[in-house]
Parts: structure tokens; sequence; C-alpha cells
């Protein structure tokens, strides 16, 4: 499964040399491994001696996307998020009109609030927006941003994309705190958002409970799954 994924990320036909480096494994074992993955079909060996994915890989992968519903998948994990969270999650989509709340999962402390199911939210108040500005930077050019604001966006998005999480304190709503994720496609581009909204300002703190419980559930870097995480240990 490491040489497969060594092939995804690099996106290039590689020499048996280049792949024992990048799954940092002996060349002779890696040798037998693709000896192994070229008789599956998962692999081929070019007449120029590199390898790449093959025939069986491509029906794999496209049977999967296929099947990979990140929006319900996300949808589907919510209620443990705030089991594990105490906050109220919300799952939020690029609705006609901008990111618009789609499912609303109350926690046991009810939120005082005009929010729910319907409700579009504002691009660059909301942590739910800045998500998805940030991994679809794109549609910053297509909405209306001032263009005094553009520069401050910009460099709030750089850094909600290196931490994987926008946080709202207060901005939008008064009394009440936001942190946001994205759901990622297999593109790595957000399909929809999860945001956790909480009266306690904790929430949006380094290193809290809800931040950590939202980053696993809804993770951003390599090696993870997107929009579903890793297996628990369990």
């Amino acid at each position: 499964m490491h040489i497969l994924r060594a092939f995804c990320q690099e996106q290039r036909p590689m020499s048996l040399g280049e792949i024992a480096q990048a799954v940092d494994i002996p060349a002779a074992k890696v040798h037998r491994y693709l000896a192994s993955l070229v008789g599956s079909g998962m692999v081929v060996h070019r007449q120029t001696g590199t390898y790449d994915l093959g025939r069986m890989a491509a029906e794999i992968g496209m049977a999967a996307v296929a099947r990979y519903d990140v929006v319900n998948r996300a949808a589907d994990l919510l209620p443990d998020l705030v089991e594990e969270t105490g906050c109220t999650a919300m799952l939020s989509v690029w609705g006609s009109t901008g990111p618009t709340i789609v499912r609303w999962e109350r926690a046991s402390t009810a939120l005082v609030t005009a929010l729910g199911v319907g409700a579009v939210l504002p691009l660059t108040k909301s942590a739910t927006g800045l998500v998805f500005l940030a991994w679809n930077p794109e549609r910053l050019a297509r909405e209306q941003v001032m263009a005094a604001d553009l520069d401050l966006v910009r460099s709030r998005l750089e850094k909600i994309r290196s931490d994987g999480l926008a946080k709202a304190e207060e901005t939008f709503i008064p009394g009440l705190y936001a942190l946001a994720a994205p759901v990622l496609d297999l593109q790595g581009q957000a399909e929809a958002v999860v945001t956790l909204v909480s009266t306690e300002a904790s929430i949006v703190v380094d290193g809290s409970g809800a931040r950590r419980a939202l980053r696993y559930a809804f993770p951003t870097h390599d090696g993870v799954v997107p929009g579903g995480g890793e297996a628990r240990a369990s």
C-alpha cells in the first residue's frame, strides 16, 4: 500500500530506486513487492524500466470515486462529534447564494440563535465561509470582496490552510464561537464544511478537545482519508 500511495503522490512513472527511496524500504524488497503488483495488474513495468500504476489500479480508483460520497459520510459523523465535544455541529455546502447549512446537529445545551438549516453564512466573517475560500481559492475572485480587504483575507486564508481549521470569535454572532474544518473531496477541494458552534470560547483555543476532535475526524494532511479520518485503534 505504501508503494501504491507513492505513485499517487508522485503522479508519474518511477524507477525502482525512486520507489525504494519514497517508501524507505530496501530496493530488493521493493522489487519483490513490485513483481507481485505487476502480476495482479495494479502496476505496469514499462519498457523504459520504470514502473507506473496499471489498469487494475485505474478500475479500482474509478469504482471508489463512484462510491465516495463525502457529504453523506460527513453527516454521519456529526452525532459522534457532538457527543465527543459537547458542541452543536453543522454541515454546510456551497449553495447558489454561498455557504448554506444543510444539517444541524444540536448539543444537549441548546443555543439561542437564528441559525438553522437553510441559513446562508457570510464568506469572510464566518469560520465556515473562510474555510470554503481557503480550499477553493478561485471563489475569492468571483465573490464580492472589497479590494481593500483582499490582502487581509488572503493572509487569513494562508493561515487557515496551514492550521487545517478556521475559527470565529464572536465576529458573526455575538456570544458564539465557531471552529470549522473542510470536508475534502478526492481532489483536495472543500466539498462541504463541518462547523462546531458553542458559547464557550475554549473551543477555539489551540489544543482544545474540540480542535483535536475536529482535526481527527476531518483531516487535511497527507496520509489520511479526506472527510473520514484514519481508522481508530479500536
